[in-house]
């Protein structure tokens, strides 16, 4: 379930509003402020220090999913939707792993994630006070160049203060930012970058139901998908992995999912949501239909271009339903209604509080700013954000030509994705042999031209100087065509060769780059200054008054940082109709048609007789979750795996700006049937054997 960040603009509005006390069991809580005396009070279980401490130490995060730890030899079980794009990495035209499946039946078969991280965090430190003194006194522009400058010094430190040798090279660490400025932190992950596939089953039944079946229940998706951390060569050795209980969970059950949800917005102000509605989310639904369209006509021309489709398409159709319920949501006059009510009560009773007479009104402040955010949204959108340059071989031409320009700055004046502690997983991703397919880079290139074209004008200053005299797709064509950044080898010498081998590249790719980063860089820096710097100084005023209102007893807004959330195994009343939480395997035969998406593959047909066919499946919970969520571990409060996460049901998408204890559900792949399938369809003993050891 992996849920699309809905652009970098929005990101900068990230503000605080009102957040009442957590009610049902609702949360994603830092394991550091986890409410373990309410855990014990209402599901009698005991959540001690030691309990939270080696839960951790097993949760880990990936670049863009969660995972876990569940072997002593840095065996990772995630979802396989959470490692397609390693598959497709491993994939070519003629043969893809996403559709077949790959068993690495010895360490020597086990494939190279050229892109992939693995990071488990080892330490928080609360640096809110270092970054209070840095901006103490100033006006909102300083502000937030001197807030930038500090966390890129508190980063930088962190990582130079690790001890010397190889170790050091494995820290990273990053400023976390929570209640939209409230708290600032300080995490500490051991970082593993030689990540490799060991398992994934055919998408037909990762995915059985494809896009029709996608964040609904009942499901039957083997989303799985295992993974194998190394370092100098050898495997991880795990000291507490943990252990799957092939079992699963009972109904009613206490069960926890610790992961790194991506991002939640609900603490944004009223202002904030609006413009989501209105400015944010409309265009991005209209552009990404026109260009699924656009993939499924490609995709139908042969084998070899849905092959190359496949992945792009999935991510794009899954992002699409996301907008659009979240659009809905904020359509939904009764959500809207409740947040004016929350905000208003919130700034009555901080208006009574003598400590916040300063505070003057941040939620006016807000509201300002997003007038100005409005009229930034599209030049930003298509020039910084890149809508309008849709191309992989665009991005790394970006990447090296500001790599190049921010390299010659103080590490404490660079853009933020370009500071010292950045650049090692810049060059891992420059240097990662991921296949670049030109048919696909001609058709996104074209369509963010006629986009860009389109939405800003053809009298724009860049449409007409990009654009020139050439169509979209002859000009996509000639950038393609002509660019050598498919060749990692290419990449890596621009990137050694810093600013003279960008200045001296005749690569087209690297002239358009050069050529469009002004104006991209100026919109930037307006949206810096005029948006995000009055925000952010109005969220931290909001947190302010929120902590003085209600303390710290709340939980803060996902920001794909570690989380620990409970609840139990519960299905939910849909109309008037029982939705019973677990389903299994023998429906998913009756529901199949032979016909993709409901096509149940070869392997599992050809030994369907000696099925298990009451083996549970899936099974839903009432945990709270959010993209990001994707591959986290079920557990239950022994601490051992009852589920994988893989989705959330419709109702849990609305959970961006809200938590519905009655309808919001998360979906997970049950142990069972990952036991039923790799005994008895991929005949993976050893794996099974690695996975069951104590």
């Amino acid at each position: 379930m992996s849920r699309p960040r809905i652009l970098a603009l929005a990101a900068c509005l990230a503000a605080a509003g009102f957040q009442p006390p957590a009610h049902a069991d609702e949360g994603m809580w830092t394991y550091d402020n986890f409410p373990a005396a309410r855990v014990r009070e209402r599901h009698g279980a005991t959540l001690d220090g030691a309990w939270l401490e080696r839960v951790r130490q097993a949760s880990v995060r990936l670049s863009n999913c969660s995972a876990s730890f569940v072997s002593r030899d840095g065996l990772i079980l995630t979802n396989h939707h959470c490692i397609e794009a390693c598959l497709a990495e491993n994939s070519t035209k003629e043969r893809s792993l996403i559709e077949t499946g790959m068993l690495a039946r010895s360490r020597e078969q086990e494939l190279r994630c050229g892109a992939q991280v693995a990071d488990v965090l080892q330490e928080m430190q609360d640096v809110t006070a270092q970054v209070a003194a840095a901006t103490r006194g100033l006006d909102d522009k300083a502000a937030n160049e001197a807030r930038k400058r500090r966390l890129t010094e508190l980063e930088s430190a962190c990582e130079k203060a690790a001890p010397t040798g190889k170790v050091a090279r494995r820290q990273k660490c990053e400023t976390v930012t929570l209640y939209s400025g409230g708290q600032y932190f300080l995490y500490k992950y051991r970082r593993y970058s030689d990540v490799r596939l060991v398992f994934a089953p055919e998408a037909a039944i990762a995915a059985f139901g494809g896009d029709p079946d996608n964040f609904q229940f009942p499901r039957w998706c083997l989303d799985m998908g295992l993974l194998r951390a190394y370092e100098d060569g050898k495997p991880v050795r795990v000291e507490r992995p943990l252990r799957i209980d092939f079992a699963g969970p009972a109904a009613g059950e206490l069960v926890l999912v610790s992961g790194h949800p991506g991002g939640t917005d609900r603490l944004l102000t009223v202002a904030q949501l609006a413009l989501l509605r209105d400015t944010v989310l409309p265009p991005t639904l209209l552009r990404s239909s026109e260009l699924r369209g656009r993939y499924i006509q490609f995709a139908q021309r042969g084998d070899a271009e849905r092959r190359i489709t496949q992945e792009p398409l999935n991510n794009l159709e899954n992002g699409l339903k996301v907008r659009r319920k979240l659009l809905d949501a904020l359509l939904d006059e009764q959500l809207m209604a409740r947040k004016r009510r929350e905000e208003a009560e919130l700034r009555q009773r901080a208006a009574a509080l003598p400590a916040l007479a300063g505070l003057g009104d941040p939620w006016a402040d807000i509201e300002a700013a997003t007038r100005t955010a409005r009229a930034l949204d599209l030049p930003y959108t298509f020039l910084e954000n890149g809508a309008g340059f849709n191309s992989r071989l665009f991005r790394y031409a970006r990447t090296l030509v500001r790599a190049a320009d921010e390299r010659q700055r103080p590490d404490g004046e660079r853009l933020r994705e370009f500071t010292e502690t950045s650049l090692p997983r810049l060059e891992q991703q420059l240097a990662a042999p991921v296949p670049v397919y030109p048919e696909i880079e001609e058709l996104t290139l074209t369509f963010g031209f006629e986009r860009m074209r389109e939405w800003l004008g053809p009298d724009h200053p860049v449409v007409r100087r990009v654009l020139g005299a050439e169509s979209p797709a002859t000009l996509a064509r000639r950038l393609v065509g002509g660019s050598r950044l498919a060749d990692p080898a290419v990449r890596l010498s621009l990137w050694k060769g810093g600013k003279a081998a960008l200045e001296a590249s005749d690569d087209p790719m690297v002239r358009l780059a050069r050529d469009v980063d002004a104006e991209s860089r100026a919109v930037r820096k307006r949206l810096e200054d005029e948006v995000e710097a009055p925000t952010r100084v109005a969220t931290e005023k909001i947190a302010r008054a929120r902590f003085a209102v209600y303390g710290t007893g709340v939980y803060p807004d996902a920001t794909f940082t570690l989380r620990l959330s409970y609840g139990t195994v519960r299905g939910w009343d849909e109309n008037g109709v029982a939705i019973e939480p677990f389903t299994r395997l023998g429906r998913a035969f009756e529901r199949a048609t032979g016909q993709e998406p409901f096509r149940i593959p070869a392997s599992w047909l050809a030994v369907r007789e000696r099925l298990d066919l009451q083996t549970p499946f899936n099974v839903a919970t009432d945990n709270d979750i959010i993209g990001g969520n994707s591959g986290s571990p079920l557990v239950n409060a022994r601490g051992d795996v009852v589920g994988l996460i893989f989705d959330g049901n419709i109702h849990s998408i609305a959970g961006d700006y809200g938590f519905d204890a009655a309808r919001n559900r998360a979906i997970a792949v049950h142990p069972a049937i990952m036991r039923e399938a790799l005994a008895k369809v991929y005949d993976a003993r050893e794996l099974l054997e690695e996975l069951q050891a104590r």
